[in-house]
């Protein structure tokens, strides 16, 4: 590390956070937008509450997007020209790496010297400008990984595709420079450690929060009335990106088997999916609907578009179980949004979902 953490017992005036793959302003549950998502977005929040001014750098997708928004009072979002008008897949974002630097970097040049306190990144592509930024600014870099190559690749679902070496370097290269590396959790604190040689002084670990104001407990049958299922009906549930690290197709095997073993469940059971494809699952956009069919529980199943605010709540409120079937997970927002709002959860007992989710009191937690 080239940066002393020289504001270490100050606070920060105003923050940088780069997000260069995808915004905090899109829905999540769709394209590249999920969990990290919601952990910009908030955590934003809560430090302009704190009277610390955000500023999140991300790129543009569409030339009708203003140069700056505002996400919520002190929190600006900068969408910063790199590459074509278009979303792009993870693969081809590396060639824009510099194009996007240098919008960061011309941004920042318009101010006085000092103008950022730090930098924030987030994911492994936010990381290779956030290193460059902090060398340039001379201010800290503290940076969120959200998920890791190795550990994915380690953990791939079947037919699905291992991260490129190019990312593995990227990530050792950020882990390297980083001043502080945030944690999920203690797992992956070790997994920095073990995998990528992390410094021990640069890891903390720092579990994310859930919104109580929105996800809480609430009347089952209004949620259900709202999405129009049976009062009586039998409902499990998915939220999320539609792909195979989220393992969707777990759970609609695990309804078929249901209603092998009890026939008599075919009547109320429902299957409620809501999320969209995103990732290698863009390559068979329909898959899923697919394997209903072939399942025979085609009839019983309902997907359901990426869901937002309210209509998300609805959905953990009306389900009797929230699967969480993830080969890998970071920590599983998920999981924690759905026990807020008083719905067990049935997840796999990877990464970050035996931290969320407690096992036997608030859901189960399933080995392999």
């Amino acid at each position: 590390m080239t940066i002393s953490w020289y504001r270490a017992a100050n606070r920060p005036r105003r923050v940088a956070v780069l997000s260069l793959h995808t915004s905090p302003l899109e829905q999540p549950g769709t394209g590249d937008a999920g969990g990290m998502n919601v952990y910009i977005a908030q955590t934003a929040r809560e430090m302009a509450r704190r009277g610390i001014s955000v500023e999140v750098f991300t790129r543009a997708t569409a030339s009708d997007q203003p140069p700056v928004a505002e996400l919520a009072p002190g929190v600006l979002v900068r969408h910063v020209p790199a590459g074509p008008f278009e979303p792009l897949g993870r693969s081809e974002l590396p060639a824009q790496l510099c194009a996007f630097t240098s919008g960061v970097l011309r941004t920042e040049a318009f101010h006085e010297p000092g103008y950022y306190d730090l930098v924030h990144s987030h994911y492994w592509l936010s990381g290779q400008v956030g290193w460059l930024a902090r060398d340039r600014w001379g201010v800290p870099l503290v940076h969120s990984a959200h998920t890791l190559a190795k550990v994915k690749n380690a953990a791939l679902a079947s037919g699905d595709t291992p991260e490129p070496r190019t990312r593995v370097i990227g990530e050792e290269q950020v882990v390297a420079e980083a001043d502080r590396l945030v944690a999920n959790t203690e797992v992956e604190g070790e997994q920095l450690m073990r995998l990528y040689d992390a410094d021990p002084r640069a890891v903390r670990t720092v579990s994310p929060g859930v919104d109580l104001e929105r996800f809480r407990p609430g009347p089952r049958a209004d949620a259900r009335a709202a999405l129009g299922l049976r009062a009586d009906a039998v409902v499990l549930a998915f939220a999320g990106r539609i792909q195979p690290l989220k393992a969707p197709d777990v759970l609609l095997h695990a309804a078929a088997e249901l209603v092998r073993r009890d026939p008599g469940l075919r009547d109320r059971l429902v299957v409620l999916v809501a999320g969209g494809p995103s990732g290698t699952g863009l390559e068979q956009p329909t898959s899923l609907r697919g394997l209903a069919a072939e399942l025979g529980i085609e009839e019983l199943t309902r997907f359901l578009p990426p869901q937002s605010g309210e209509g998300l709540v609805d959905v953990f409120r009306a389900a009797d179980v929230v699967a969480v079937p993830s080969y890998n997970e970071s920590f599983g927002l998920v999981a924690l949004e759905a026990q807020a709002c008083g719905t067990p959860v049935v997840a796999a007992r990877v990464g970050g979902l035996p931290v969320a989710v407690d096992h036997d009191v608030s859901g189960l937690l399933v080995a392999g």
